[in-house]
């Protein structure tokens, strides 16, 4: 699609329109998250200010479920599409919704990346401002047509007989300029179309046999197809390097990208999917004073980092030795930071689930949250937007900064042995048939009164304390254990299967099946 389609997300588990944003990487694939909401009334709401093309909604939500918002989107916004999600006991709700006209429907726990993203192409192709302007007056495709086809992953094998006169070079590259880094007042000063127009008068007076076209993409970035012949290589990144130095010189933070060079236009979507947009996301990790990524001359690999202990990290955390938990987060960040072939949304999501693990861990410890549960929100936000690694580290060390100030301020359970006791002996047998009344025996406590303290030091009773430690646990295990939800629940002191489920559900927001299902779409993605 030459203009992105915009998309609007409604549901009422933030988990669920989290795992729908990441399961595709959309303004590659030529849509644009615009917005999200809880229930139907907000998604009106947000209907009304950023006018989406396509709703993708689930089917029941509080104030205002699915049906009744499909009803009056079809009644007030006739040309905005519905997509319908459901769980399996929902089909009554979904067909009542087929007859105010929705566009499809998708089953929540067979929500997979490739089906969303084919049902998202069906649904564009049937908005009438996205048509496609790309026929010539023979009907046969034109440059741009077939070129928006390519980048959208389409084939055109019986159209590309009809422009093969204007590629009439053996060689073709991307050549981009991504202008997310630039301050928002220098976006206005300095936009994607001159940046364009910069790029095109370079080429033009440099090139003697060479071609070029732009390619559709993000907003903030410019993309050009040169088609040139082997001869002309040099002479090309001259010129680059001259479009680097002199964004370097006006003191405009762009960030210039060179693919790899390939021979048949038909592999255009594959190279720009697989190649020039992964090394456009290494600059994330780059030094930010190269602003010019070339492939073939990119910095040798670092060895890759190994995993995270995150079981180690949540026990030093849990026995208050904050200092020690910390300057281990901190050395992986940084030693994962100097590896540039890290994927940046699993990188960021690490560091946003490394605060989100924090709050949890520290608001168990009587400690004054209120803040830092308000915070994380605006840091998860930041993270998402940092342009380079180095941004995103320094507001996760500003976070702990935060953190520390909190602890330093009060620490309830500090100096008091019997609760640090108490907290240590439920983290190492948490797997077992465990119970007040066996704990109370092995520490010679009246089960009462162990009872009543250990919920006045820890704001929580102990069912609550000793199923949410169980569930984190799970949590690890569903992400990355092969084994059956009935084997995990065994594992973390659950005999009782359906309870498991019920539990988890309570404290996540969602069942075991679906939390391991959303997270192996993250990793297949």
């Amino acid at each position: 699609m030459a203009r992105s389609c915009r998309v609007l997300i409604v549901d009422d588990e933030i988990l669920v329109r989290q795992g729908i944003k990441h399961l595709l990487y959309w303004e590659q694939e030529g849509f644009q998250i615009v917005g999200e909401a809880s229930n139907g009334k907000e998604a009106l709401e947000q209907i009304e200010r950023l006018q989406p093309q396509i709703v993708i909604t689930d089917i029941v939500m509080p104030v205002m479920g699915g049906a009744e918002l499909t009803r009056v989107i079809k009644s007030q916004f006739p040309e905005i599409e519905v997509i319908i999600l459901s769980s399996f006991g929902e089909f009554d709700y979904v067909r009542s919704t087929f007859q105010s006209g929705v566009a499809d429907y998708i089953l929540k726990p067979k929500l997979e990346a490739e089906q969303l993203l084919d049902i998202l192409k069906r649904t564009a192709r049937k908005i009438p401002s996205l048509k496609l302007e790309e026929s010539n007056d023979d009907g046969s495709l034109s440059i741009k047509g077939v070129i928006d086809k390519l980048i959208s992953g389409y084939e055109v094998d019986d159209d590309f007989k009809d422009i093969t006169a204007a590629f009439p070079y053996p060689s073709y590259i991307l050549l981009g300029a991504d202008l997310k880094q630039l301050p928002s007042k220098s976006k206005d000063q300095y936009t994607a179309s001159q940046c364009m127009a910069k790029i095109a008068a370079e080429l033009d007076s440099g090139f003697d046999q060479a071609v070029y076209y732009p390619v559709p993409t993000d907003p903030n970035m410019v993309v050009m197809l040169v088609n040139m012949d082997k001869s002309e290589w040099d002479r090309f990144t001259f010129i680059v390097r001259k479009l680097a130095a002199w964004t370097r010189n006006q003191q405009l933070e762009i960030g210039w990208t060179v693919g790899e060079v390939f021979s048949d236009l038909r592999l255009l979507g594959t190279n720009f999917r697989e190649g020039f947009l992964k090394i456009n996301a290494y600059r994330f990790f780059l030094p930010t004073s190269n602003n010019l990524v070339v492939y073939g001359e990119l910095p040798k690999h670092t060895e890759e980092v190994a995993k995270f202990n995150m079981t180690r990290f949540t026990e030093l955390m849990n026995r208050q030795q904050f200092e020690e938990a910390f300057h281990e987060l901190l050395g992986y960040v940084q030693a994962a930071s100097k590896h540039y072939q890290t994927d940046v949304f699993e990188f960021k999501s690490f560091l946003g689930n490394i605060i989100f693990n924090i709050t949890i861990v520290l608001g168990r410890l009587e400690l004054d949250m209120k803040n830092l549960e308000e915070a994380k929100y605006v840091y998860f936000k930041s993270i998402g937007e940092a342009s380079h690694v180095s941004e995103a580290i320094r507001l996760l060390e500003t976070f702990i900064q935060e953190t520390n100030a909190v602890i330093k301020t009060k620490r309830s359970t500090s100096g008091n042995p019997n609760m640090t006791m108490l907290l240590d002996y439920i983290h190492q047998h948490y797997a077992e048939p465990l119970s007040l009344t066996e704990i109370a025996k092995h520490f010679h406590f009246n089960p009462s009164y162990l009872s009543s303290y250990f919920t006045s030091h820890n704001k929580e009773g102990f069912s609550e304390y000793l199923n949410k430690i169980r569930v984190e646990k799970a949590a690890d295990l569903l992400e990355q254990d092969s084994a059956s939800i009935s084997e995990i629940s065994e594992k973390v002191g659950y005999s009782d299967h359906s309870y498991f489920t019920k539990v988890f559900k309570k404290l996540t927001g969602m069942s075991p099946s679906h939390y391991k299902k959303l997270h192996l779409n993250k990793k297949r993605n």
